[in-house]
C-alpha cells in the first residue's frame, strides 16, 4: 500500500512538473508576438473634432468615431455600477481573469447544453479592453490565451480606474456612439449625471449586442435586457429594492437628440478642414478631439450666401432662359416618371415640377408631392430665349412662349400655389467679407452651390482682376511725389512692347479721351490711359514692389499692361490688399481659425499670438484695461493709406461704384471689368469691414457686352453692406496725423476759389504738397509717345477695355 501511494505520489509529482513545463511553455510561446500592452498608459482614443462659428454655435464636426471622452472621476457611480453588475460584478477583485466567473460560466453553459440557449461568456473588462484594443475578435484558443495573459499584464501595470476609464469611452454601444457620453446623448439626450437608474442600466446592457437590444426595433428584448440589469444591480447592493421596482416600471423611452444651433457655411468650413489635416494630418483631424473656434460670423455669412445667389440669379434672368431641365410625357403616370427625374446639383431649395397644362396667362404645374401649382405668366415674362454671345430672343408675349406640356422645370414658391420659374445659373460668383484690422474672415461664399461645386473660387480661383488692381498703381505713385490733384493727361498713347512685337494702343473703356485730368479722377472714373501713364511715371518696378508687398501678386511681370490688371490673383488676396489700404497701411494674414485646443484643453494654436500682460486675471478689480501691442508690419505710410482709401470712396462718390453711394454710408471701393468683361470685381469696404465681391464662368467668356463691374458685382457688394451694416452707426473713415485737407476743384486739380461752379472737394495732401494758387503739377512720362491724330479719337483696345 505504502508502495503504492509511493507512485501516485510521484506520478502526480511527475503530472505537476509536465503541467508546469506545458504552461511555462504556452507562456513563453504567446508571450512571443503578444502587442505592447504599455501603450495604453498614453491612449486617446479617437474623439469628434467640433468646429465653432465665432459666436459658439456648431459649424461642422469630423470624426471617423463619434465619441465625446469623459475621464472616470467624472463618471457618475451609478452608470460606473450597472456596467460592473452586468458586465464584470467582481472587477475590482480579481487580477485581470475572473475564476469564479469562469467556473460559474462553465457550469452553466453544462446545464444548458443541447438547448437553443446562447452560450454564457466570462470575459472581464480587463479582457474586453485587451481584446477590443489590441487584439482581433478572432474566435479561438489562441486569442483566448493572449486575452489573458494580456489581462494580466495589464493589472498590474495600470489601476482599476485606467482599466475601466479606457472601456467605458471606447465600447460601441450602437446608434453611431461610442463611448457611454455619447450614447447617453444619442439615446436619451441626457449627459452622464443626468441619466436614472433605469436609463444607466439599459446602457449596462447594450455592450453584448447593442442591435439586438435597440429601443425602438427590438424594444421587448431591449426593456428585457434593461430589467436584467436593474435586477443584478439590486442583487449587488448597488440599489435599493424601491428604486429598482422604480427603474423597471420605467418606460424605455428613445429620446431624438436636439438639433444643435448649427451653421451652414460650406466652402469656409471646406477651408478650415484643409487646414486641420495639413497641421494636424487625417488621423489628428479626425480623431484628434479637437476645438475649434473659428473667424466666422453667422449672421455675416448668411447675408453673403443670399446676397451672392440674387446677384447670380439676377445676372442669369437677363440674360434669358435656357430651357427646361427635361421633358417627360405627362399622359400616363406622371408623378411617377417625374420622381425618376435626377434633380440637379444646386437646385435646392427650389423644387422640380412638370408642365401639366399651358394658357396663355399661365402654366399648371404638378409638383414631385402630387401637389398642383400655377406658374402665372408674370412670373414667365423674364424667361425670352437665350441665343448665343449672350444676345436674347424675342419678348415672351403668352406662357407658351417659355413652357409647353411635359417640360420638366425648377420652381420657386411665391404664394399660395403659385410658383416662379427658375433656372439653375451658369455663372458662378464668390463673395467674402473680413476685418480688415486683425484679417479675420467673416463670411465666405465660394460659389452657387457646395453640393454642384467644391471650387472655392474665393480661395482657388486665379482671375485677373482689371481695373480693381488699379489702387496698388496709384499707392505707388502716391508714394513717389504725386499727390490727389497730380494732373495726368488722359490723351492716346503708342508704347513699344519690345522687338518683334506690335505697337500697344490702350484705350478707355469707352474708347474716348478726356485730357488733363486730376489723379483722383484716373480712379473715380477708372482711366486706362491716365493709369498707363501713371505706370510709365512712376516705373512698373516700383508696381510690381507694392503688387508684392500688399500681397495681391508674387510674381507680377514688369509690363505696363499689368498696371491694368492683366495678371492674376484671387479674390481673397485682392480683398485682403484693400483691407490693409483702409487699416492704415498694416499688414494683415486673412484666417479662418482664431485657435485650436486639444481634448484636454490646451491651446495649440492662436492666431493672435501678441503678449498681454494683465490679459489673464482671474476677474476685474478696477486695474486699467491691458494694452495689447501692435505689431502689423506696416505696408505703406498711414497717409498715402488714407489718401488712397479718399480717392476709392470718390469712386463711390462720383465714379463707377457710384450706384453704392445711395446706401448713405462711408464705403470706398472699386470695379474691376477684364477684356470681353470675362471677370467682374467689386472690391471695397466700410472702415471696419473689407468685402470682394467676382463673377464670372469657370470655363471664360464674356459675360456680354454691357456688363462690367459696376452691374455685375457692385449691386451684390451693395446689398451685402446694406445688410451686413444695418443698425450700426456710421463712422466715417479714420484720418491718421500729416494729413492736411485743402479745397481744390475736382476737375481741374486747382485750389477752389469762390464762385467755382464745379464740385469743390476736401483734398488730403502731405504737409506742403498742396498746389499753390493757379498751379497746375504735370509731370512728363519718360518713354511714352503721344498718339498722333485727334485726341477724341478712338483707337484700338489691345489690351485696354479693362475697366
Amino acid at each position: 500500500m505504502t508502495r503504492f501511494l509511493g507512485y501516485l505520489a510521484g506520478l502526480a509529482l511527475l503530472l505537476t512538473i509536465v503541467g508546469a513545463a506545458g504552461v511555462a511553455f504556452a507562456l513563453h510561446h504567446y508571450s512571443q508576438d503578444l502587442p505592447d500592452y504599455k501603450q495604453l498608459a498614453d491612449y486617446q482614443p479617437p474623439m469628434v473634432t467640433r468646429v465653432h462659428a465665432g459666436d459658439g454655435r456648431l459649424l461642422a464636426e469630423y470624426a471617423t468615431e463619434r465619441r465625446v471622452f469623459v475621464p472616470y472621476e467624472a463618471m457618475p457611480k451609478r452608470l460606473v455600477n450597472a456596467f460592473l453588475s452586468a458586465e464584470d460584478k467582481n472587477f475590482f477583485e480579481h487580477p485581470g481573469i475572473d475564476v469564479q466567473g469562469i467556473l460559474r460560466a462553465v457550469v452553466q453553459n453544462l446545464q444548458q447544453f443541447g438547448s437553443d440557449r446562447r452560450p454564457v461568456g466570462a470575459s472581464t473588462i480587463t479582457q474586453q479592453v485587451a481584446k477590443n484594443f489590441l487584439l482581433t475578435n478572432e474566435v479561438s484558443i489562441d486569442r483566448k490565451i493572449k486575452e489573458a495573459m494580456l489581462a494580466f499584464r495589464m493589472e498590474k501595470a495600470f489601476s482599476k480606474e485606467r482599466i475601466l476609464e479606457l472601456y467605458l469611452n471606447e465600447i460601441f454601444l450602437g446608434n453611431r456612439a461610442y463611448g457611454v457620453a455619447a450614447a447617453a446623448l444619442n439615446y436619451f439626450n441626457k449627459s452622464l449625471d443626468d441619466l436614472t437608474v433605469a436609463e444607466a442600466a439599459y446602457l449596462a446592457a447594450l455592450p453584448k449586442a447593442p442591435s439586438n437590444y435597440h429601443p425602438v426595433r427590438h424594444h421587448e428584448a431591449a426593456k428585457a435586457r434593461r430589467d436584467w440589469v436593474i435586477m443584478r444591480m439590486l442583487e449587488n447592493g448597488h440599489i435599493s429594492a424601491a428604486e429598482a421596482e422604480a427603474a423597471i416600471a420605467e418606460p424605455l423611452m428613445m429620446r431624438r437628440r436636439d438639433a444643435e444651433q448649427f451653421t451652414v457655411a460650406d466652402y469656409f468650413a471646406e477651408e478650415v478642414r484643409r487646414e486641420l489635416v495639413d497641421r494636424f494630418g487625417e488621423a489628428g483631424a479626425y480623431g484628434g478631439g479637437l476645438s475649434v473656434r473659428t473667424s466666422i460670423s453667422p449672421k455675416l455669412q448668411s447675408i453673403a450666401d443670399r446676397v451672392l445667389r440674387d446677384g447670380l440669379v439676377a445676372y442669369d434672368r437677363r440674360h434669358g432662359w435656357r430651357g427646361p431641365i427635361d421633358r417627360i410625357d405627362v399622359r400616363g403616370n406622371w408623378q411617377i416618371a417625374l420622381a425618376g427625374i435626377k434633380t440637379p446639383a444646386g437646385l435646392a431649395p427650389w423644387r422640380l415640377a412638370v408642365v401639366l397644362e399651358v394658357a396663355n396667362d399661365r402654366a399648371t404645374i404638378g409638383l414631385t408631392d402630387g401637389a398642383p401649382g400655377t406658374v402665372p405668366f408674370s412670373e414667365l415674362r423674364w424667361a425670352r430665349p437665350w441665343q448665343e454671345d449672350q444676345k436674347l430672343g424675342p419678348e415672351v408675349r403668352r406662357a407658351g412662349d417659355v413652357l409647353a406640356v411635359g417640360d420638366v422645370i425648377a420652381v420657386e414658391a411665391v404664394s399660395d400655389g403659385n410658383f416662379a420659374l427658375r433656372q439653375v445659373p451658369e455663372v458662378e460668383g464668390a463673395l467674402v467679407a473680413m476685418d480688415p484690422h486683425t484679417g479675420r474672415v467673416l463670411a465666405m461664399t465660394g460659389g452657387w452651390s457646395f453640393d454642384e461645386s467644391q471650387f472655392n473660387r474665393v480661395t482657388q480661383a486665379n482671375r485677373q482682376p482689371g481695373s480693381s488692381f488699379k489702387p496698388f498703381v496709384y499707392m505707388a505713385a502716391l508714394d513717389s511725389g504725386f499727390t490727389p490733384a497730380t494732373v495726368i493727361i488722359d490723351g492716346p498713347i503708342v508704347l513699344d512692347q519690345g522687338p518683334g512685337l506690335p505697337k500697344w494702343k490702350p484705350s478707355n473703356y469707352s474708347n474716348e479721351f478726356y485730357g488733363p485730368q486730376p489723379m483722383r479722377v484716373g480712379i473715380e472714373k477708372s482711366r486706362n490711359l491716365m493709369t498707363v501713364r501713371l505706370a510709365a511715371m512712376v516705373g512698373m518696378p516700383k508696381v510690381v514692389d507694392y503688387a508684392r508687398r500688399f500681397g495681391v501678386m508674387d510674381d507680377l511681370q514688369p509690363l505696363l499692361s499689368m498696371s491694368l490688371g492683366a495678371g492674376e490673383t484671387t479674390l481673397m488676396r485682392m480683398t485682403a490688399g484693400y483691407a490693409m489700404i483702409v487699416n492704415g497701411g498694416k499688414r494683415i494674414t486673412p484666417h479662418v481659425i482664431d485657435r485650436i485646443q486639444d481634448r484636454n484643453g490646451q491651446t495649440l494654436y492662436r492666431h493672435d499670438a501678441r503678449p498681454c500682460e494683465g490679459c489673464l486675471v482671474e476677474g476685474w478689480d478696477g486695474q486699467s484695461v491691458p494694452q495689447i501691442p501692435d505689431q502689423r508690419q506696416e505696408v505703406v505710410s498711414p497717409v498715402t493709406a488714407y489718401q488712397m482709401t479718399s480717392m476709392l470712396q470718390g469712386v463711390v462718390l462720383r465714379g463707377t461704384g457710384r450706384r453704392i453711394a445711395e446706401l448713405n454710408r462711408p464705403l470706398a471701393g472699386k470695379t474691376g471689368t477684364t477684356n470681353d468683361s470675362f471677370d467682374t470685381w467689386f472690391v471695397g469696404f466700410s472702415p471696419d469691414l473689407a468685402v470682394g465681391v467676382f463673377v464670372g464662368f469657370d470655363q471664360p467668356r464674356t459675360l456680354g457686352g454691357r456688363e462690367s463691374g459696376s452691374t455685375v458685382a457692385a449691386p451684390i457688394f451693395k446689398d451685402f453692406m446694406a445688410e451686413a451694416l444695418e443698425g450700426e452707426p456710421s463712422i466715417p473713415f479714420r484720418v491718421p496725423p500729416g494729413v492736411q485737407f485743402v479745397r481744390i476743384d475736382a476737375s481741374s486739380g486747382q485750389l477752389a476759389r469762390s464762385g467755382d461752379g464745379g464740385a469743390v472737394i476736401l483734398e488730403a495732401f502731405r504737409p506742403g504738397t498742396a498746389p499753390e494758387p493757379g498751379q497746375v503739377d504735370m509731370p512728363p512720362v519718360p518713354g511714352v509717345s503721344e498718339a498722333p491724330g485727334d485726341s477724341a479719337a478712338p483707337v484700338a483696345t489691345g489690351l485696354g477695355g479693362l475697366y
